[in-house]
């Protein structure tokens, strides 16, 4: 496998989680006639991005309503999905949550967002997930063919170690269904993408929802893919958009051998490594 054509899939949101469901789908329907392999979808993308809405909209994975539906389109058109991330109900604890289902509708793992987003700018944008969600505390990987890939959400990106671990456990490409604000988003969001893509000689893919100012938390759109080099090949605007770029996979193994950074790590010197 050469080349992998990606889908990055930015929605808007809709008044019930039955029509974020149908919109999605629609959207994914539509990148798989547009030749893509790999779907991926925003976070939140079938609930209010609010600590008040997350266990009014939470459901099992993957029993639950959204993942039985991304299941079947899964396997109906033989793609790997990444079902960006909805709240998750295990027990009493909540979570931010992003599954990804294979082509024939089979779960092929699910992560659980580690860093939880608390971020007090005054005037600017105040959250804080913890007052709702529980952190998550493993990685999760897939693969297609020979391409590993690791998954963080949003907020993770702005830990360059996470990112490394999953450089170290094998991986040429990172997704990150991500929820960026208006504010810090034309500061950092291209930044964080290039800089992770860069650092660790990946394809990071940063996918948001749309931006609808009528929301109480506007998110700033823009999804993006970045290429090994760093270099952005396809970014999306605000509105509701469907990206669909080829990803060369030559480009890691050539990257490494000409620019050997990962080969150069001092580890007699220093160390990072996952713990689960």
């Amino acid at each position: 496998m050469a080349t992998l054509r990606v889908a990055l899939v930015q929605l808007y949101g809709r008044p019930t989680k039955k029509e974020c469901i149908a919109n999605a789908i629609a959207q994914i329907r539509l990148a798989k006639d547009r030749g893509a392999q790999l779907i991926i979808l925003p976070e939140c993308f079938n609930s209010p991005y609010s600590t008040a809405e997350f266990g009014r909209h939470a459901e099992e994975i993957p029993r639950g309503e959204t993942s039985l539906a991304l299941a079947r389109v899964a396997a109906e058109l033989g793609i790997y999905l990444v079902g960006g991330t909805y709240p998750e109900r295990e027990g009493t604890k909540l979570y931010n949550t992003c599954p990804v289902f294979g082509p024939k509708g089979e779960l092929l793992c699910k992560y659980r967002k580690m860093h939880l987003f608390d971020m007090d700018i005054p005037g600017r944008c105040t959250f804080q997930e913890s007052a709702a969600l529980a952190a998550g505390d493993r990685f999760a990987t897939f693969s297609i063919g020979t391409l590993k890939i690791g998954l963080g959400i949003c907020w993770d990106k702005r830990f360059p170690e996470l990112t490394a671990c999953y450089r170290a456990l094998g991986c040429d490409m990172m997704i990150f269904p991500s929820a960026f604000d208006p504010y810090t988003g034309p500061l950092h969001w291209d930044l964080l993408g290039r800089a992770r893509a860069l650092d660790n000689q990946m394809f990071v893919a940063l996918v948001s929802p749309a931006r609808d100012p009528t929301t109480d938390y506007v998110a700033y759109g823009y999804s993006l893919m970045c290429d090994p080099w760093g270099r952005v090949l396809c970014r999306a605007k605000e509105d509701q958009e469907l990206l669909v770029t080829d990803i060369d996979l030559k480009l890691c193994n050539e990257i490494k051998q000409q620019i050997p950074i990962l080969r150069q790590k001092r580890t007699d010197v220093y160390e990072l490594k996952a713990k689960k």
